[in-house]
Parts: structure tokens; C-alpha cells; sequence
């Protein structure tokens, strides 16, 4: 195997034994192609190992089997020297990961909540009426980059989802969960433009669902069309059987965590991001 075709296998050993999965899907399917830049192998074995994004955030794991030797330690300490401005995931925020970024001197600098909601709880998920001069309809061949454009317009301060490419999309759209009518688009009927859209994920075969992406044009807010995409995407994942819907959110994004709220998600876990202090 390669040393990123190992190092996913030691990432799912960590997420069965953890609870959480140490890598994110970008990660997950950039390791696919690329290797990663921080190895460490005990007799040809690795063991840990890094990803380092080009924008400087980082994601590490170590085998369950091989912590408490000083690899997640070193792996940091390798990091900064190349990028004193790198920026480490710890998802689940686990004690082992505080432990490590108080070692290193790292302080948080990122929040991301998950919330989560059953379908059966209350508020009940209903089907909304989209507002009048615009319509919707299910993602079709053709409608890429449109909703490329739409979501670079709509997360033009984020620092992930804004950058999404075509090659992105289109590695998304080759996974065994992407299914066409689970992203929702509104139409502006008078410039035909895509005002607004809902992408949700469902697993093959999970019972839960997921709020992948919602995305609202700038120039079309004021219509409400951001509740309602999210509305008509959690009636879309109830009509496919789930019992379970997550998102993520930013946790200082006060008011998308009480919109969200307002539906009946509550906080579920954190993703905290860690990184040197600057003066």
C-alpha cells in the first residue's frame, strides 16, 4: 500500500476506536491522489501521519496502537517549521488532541458545531411554499457551474466551501451517495439565475442525512429563500426514510446556529481548530 492508502486505513482504525473520524471527506478524497507530507513509519509500518491543505490547515491522525510515543508531537513540531501559520482540525476535540495542542502552544481559533435533529422530533418538517417570482426543481446535467458560481458568491468569506472547483464537485459527484434530486435549486424567475440552493447527503443504506451545503445568492437575500431552501431539504430528507439529520455550522455564526435552532437542531459535538498565537 502507499503511505496514503495506510495512513486511511489508520484513519478509520482511530474513528471506530475514538468515536470520530480524524480526517474530513475533502481529506479523505484528496489522499486518494496525493500523499501525505508528514509520515511516521516504525519498521516500513506507518504509524501517523499528516495532510497539510495548501491553505494551511492540517489534519493528523495516529494509530490507536502507536500513541503516547511523541508522533502526534513531533508531526506538529515538523509542520511549523515548514508553516508557522498552519491551522490543526482536531474533530471531536478529544482529550488527547487539547493535550497535545497545550504541548505544542496552540490556542483555538475555530469553532465548528454539528447539530443535529431526529426527524420525528418537533418542530415537524413540513413542505414550504417558495415565495412567489421564483420556482424549484432538482439539480440537472448542466446546472454545474452555475451552482459553482452560487456557491462561490455565497461563501466568498468561507475558507473551504468558497473555493469548491469543478474538480471538486465532480469527485463528489462520483461517490456512491451523490443522487441528483437531494440538491435542491431556486430559480429567480424573471433573470433565470439560481438564486439559492439545499445539497443533502444520504450514505447508501445509512438512516441518518446530512444538511450538506445551503447557499444563498447575496444579491437575492430579503426573500427568505434561505429558510426555505433549508426547509424544502429537510422534507427531501424525510421523504428518503432517515430518521437522523446533522449539519455543520460555524459556532460564531449566531445567526445561522439560531435558525438552525429554531428547526429543532441542538448541539451535538465540535470541531476545534488550533493554531500558534498571534501578536
Amino acid at each position: 500500500m502507499t503511505a496514503a492508502e495506510e495512513l486511511l486505513a489508520i484513519a478509520d482504525r482511530a474513528a471506530s476506536y475514538d468515536g470520530v473520524a480524524p480526517l474530513s471527506e475533502q481529506t479523505r478524497l484528496v489522499l486518494r491522489h496525493t500523499e501525505p507530507q508528514h509520515v511516521v513509519s516504525i519498521d516500513g509500518v506507518v504509524t501517523a501521519g499528516a495532510y497539510v491543505a495548501d491553505d494551511g490547515a492540517v489534519e493528523l491522525v495516529v494509530d490507536p496502537d502507536h500513541r503516547r510515543h511523541g508522533f502526534g508531537s513531533s508531526i506538529v513540531q515538523a509542520v511549523l517549521e515548514q508553516r508557522p501559520d498552519a491551522r490543526f482540525w482536531a474533530h471531536g476535540d478529544l482529550p488527547g488532541a487539547q493535550a497535545l495542542a497545550a504541548s505544542t502552544g496552540l490556542h483555538v481559533v475555530r469553532n465548528l458545531w454539528q447539530m443535529s435533529r431526529e426527524v420525528d422530533a418537533a418542530p415537524t418538517i413540513e413542505n414550504p411554499t417558495v415565495p412567489a417570482e421564483f420556482s424549484v426543481r432538482s439539480f440537472a446535467a448542466g446546472d454545474e457551474e452555475a451552482w459553482l458560481d452560487l456557491n462561490a458568491r455565497a461563501f466568498v468569506h468561507h475558507p473551504e466551501q468558497g473555493r469548491m472547483t469543478r474538480q471538486d464537485l465532480d469527485e463528489r459527484m462520483a461517490e456512491p451517495w451523490w443522487d441528483p434530486a437531494g440538491l435542491i435549486l431556486i430559480f429567480d424567475d424573471a433573470t433565470g439565475e439560481l438564486a439559492a440552493s439545499h445539497w443533502t447527503k444520504v450514505e447508501p443504506g445509512a438512516d441518518e442525512g446530512e444538511v450538506y451545503v445551503v447557499a444563498v445568492d447575496p444579491g437575492h437575500q430579503g426573500h427568505g429563500l434561505g429558510k426555505v431552501v433549508t426547509a424544502l431539504g429537510l422534507a427531501h430528507l424525510r421523504s428518503r426514510g432517515v430518521r437522523h439529520i446533522d449539519l455543520y455550522v460555524e459556532g460564531d455564526n449566531d445567526a445561522a446556529v439560531a435558525t438552525y435552532r429554531r428547526l429543532g437542531f441542538g448541539r451535538t459535538g465540535v470541531d476545534v481548530m488550533y493554531a500558534l498565537a498571534t501578536e
